[in-house]
């Protein structure tokens, strides 16, 4: 086998074992993202325990996304949602849906190429 097939056939593999990866996170930003809008909406009507309910299924999909993933925008994603959550259940409805908006600003941005694999801390 001739060095450019062989190397056509590492590239392919490569691609093969990465492309999942890829497809999966951008699932779950997705989802992440669709739970943190609606969280907002929640805010914005003034249900802080909505909010809180929404803003946890983001979080959850967002960290499931930093596992496969890990960028700085997902860490501040979801280091935004976390307070969300923690504003919520205090009721600060405003502060909370703010924090939602800041999370879904870092939620937003392009998630990178390779996998990077972190652990969560259990919110």
């Amino acid at each position: 086998m001739g060095l450019g097939r062989l190397l056509s056939v590492a590239w392919l593999g490569f691609l093969v074992a990465v492309a999942p990866l890829a497809l999966a996170e951008s699932k779950h930003v997705a989802e992440a993202v669709e739970h943190a809008q609606a969280a907002v909406a929640q805010g914005k009507q003034g249900y802080p325990d909505a909010l809180v309910t929404e803003a946890r299924e983001a979080l959850k999909h967002a960290e499931l996304a930093k596992k496969e993933a890990a960028s700085p925008y997902l860490e501040q994603g979801i280091r935004a949602l976390k307070q969300a959550i923690d504003q919520g259940k205090a009721g600060r409805t405003d502060a909370a849906t703010k924090a939602v908006e800041d999370a879904l600003e870092n939620l937003s941005e392009p998630a990178p190429a390779m996998a990077q694999p972190s652990g969560g801390d259990g919110y």
